[in-house]
């Protein structure tokens, strides 16, 4: 097994300035080229702390990655203490990257300055893989302390650094015997986390000594389940053995599961309506037309996705979705009836197969009856409406999402009963 540690570099990590996507999209590339990521560090732009920290990770791991401090600015430190650490005794301008330096700031009309000339100037121990996204080098240092261990410093700009992964794994491999790692996704929604683990824990107990599974807890889209294996070098049948395990976990789950691979629920819920050439519709109010948007980020969602009604305000939830305006007032617009209006209003005036509608109160604050992150859904179709109530103790923004993707799982839970049947 390659071990791997990956150091992100830059005080506005710390401060929480910039999200650190690098570690989390680097660390996702080498698990699945079979390369184990034993530790994830941020540290600052601090010569000190990056030369200990180097150090430290180097003594650990077979791989290092690095990604940040090596931009044209002064504070981007990185390359000198590259340098320092490597053994290098200088520097040597690299033409590849001098090249694409001039080719960047000539197509976005911007002067070459002697400071973004120095950014082709690398440690002359560092190989260079040409940064075609940007001015800054990617630089690979190999042969370094006890393990000699390989180390790649990677550009901090997250669109340059993803940029990177696919040269810098082609690197790898051309370099390093990798084991490989083989991983499998299911997407379960609509159980705790602790009951999904109780629930298939007799399973779980059962693995292989060479599977693990991972849970991988979101509010939006639920819970991942990752199975991995980490099969003997030369063994066969490993798919076969994941496969067989997957099929027993998918028994135990039964609707609960979703997918079988990284997705969502706007994915699952298209595919089925895709898949029978159903058509849906929203109505919505608490969730301002999230569920729509939801929707709309899947790409051919049109051929089932007819449109929607965010209906706000009362005076829209009567005179365009038709709900009575005595059901208001007897039952309260955070209703069970007030939701299964909405929804056969919004089936009735798109003509859709399948509507799915929220009313509730995202917050802050309650309406003196319901607390706030109360939401009823409702989901109408040919054959008849259903409501649930759900509450959610979660600020308005995280309510909203998750009043969105609720609707969408009652939604798909409600089409798989009635393809069922």
């Amino acid at each position: 097994m390659i071990y791997a540690s990956v150091v992100t570099i830059g005080d506005e990590i710390l401060i929480g300035q910039v999200l650190d996507t690098n570690s989390q999209n680097i660390a996702r590339a080498l698990e699945e080229t079979g390369i184990h990521v034993v530790r994830m560090l941020s540290i600052g732009d601090n010569a000190a702390e990056i030369r200990e920290t180097l150090l430290g990770e180097l003594s650990r791991a077979d791989i290092v990655l690095t990604t940040g401090g090596l931009g044209p600015t002064k504070d981007d430190i990185t390359k000198a203490v590259l340098k320092e650490v490597s053994g290098s005794n200088g520097y040597y301008e690299h033409p590849g990257q001098l090249e694409m330096v001039h080719s960047i700031l000539k197509s976005r009309g911007l002067d070459v300055l002697p400071i973004n000339l120095a950014q082709a100037q690398v440690p002359d121990k560092a190989e260079v893989i040409v940064n075609r996204l940007g001015t800054a080098p990617i630089m690979v240092f190999r042969g370094l302390g006890e393990r000699k261990s390989t180390l790649y410093s990677l550009p901090g700009v997250p669109h340059e650094a993803c940029g990177a992964i696919p040269a810098i794994l082609d690197d790898i491999r051309a370099h390093q015997p990798l084991s490989p790692i083989f991983h499998r996704n299911i997407m379960v929604y609509g159980i705790a986390e602790s009951a999904l683990s109780e629930r298939i824990a007799p399973w779980e107990d059962a693995l292989p000594a060479d599977m693990h599974l991972a849970y991988l807890p979101n509010p939006l889209t639920g819970i991942r389940l990752r199975l991995s294996c980490y099969p003997k070098e030369g063994e066969e049948g490993t798919q076969q053995r994941l496969e067989g395990q997957l099929q027993a976990l998918e028994a135990l789950l039964g609707p609960l599961c979703y997918a079988e691979e990284d997705s969502n629920l706007e994915t699952a819920v298209g595919r089925l309506l895709k898949e029978h050439g159903l058509t849906v519709s929203a109505a919505e109010s608490c969730t301002g037309g999230n569920i729509a948007h939801l929707f709309t980020t899947v790409a051919g969602s049109s051929a089932y996705f007819l449109g929607s009604v965010t209906s706000y305000a009362v005076s829209v939830k009567e005179k365009v979705l038709g709900v009575p305006a005595d059901t208001i007032e007897r039952f309260g617009v955070v209703s069970s009836e007030v939701a299964a209006a909405m929804a056969e209003g919004v089936r009735r005036l798109t003509g859709s197969d399948y509507a799915v509608a929220t009313t509730g109160l995202a917050g802050p604050g309650g309406d003196g009856i319901n607390p706030e992150g109360t939401v009823w859904i409702a989901a109408s179709g040919p054959h008849g409406t259903r409501t649930q109530k759900y509450v959610y103790k979660n600020d308005r923004k995280r309510n909203i999402e998750r009043f969105s993707a609720t609707a969408l799982d009652f939604l798909r839970q409600m089409l798989l009963s009635d393809l069922s049947n």
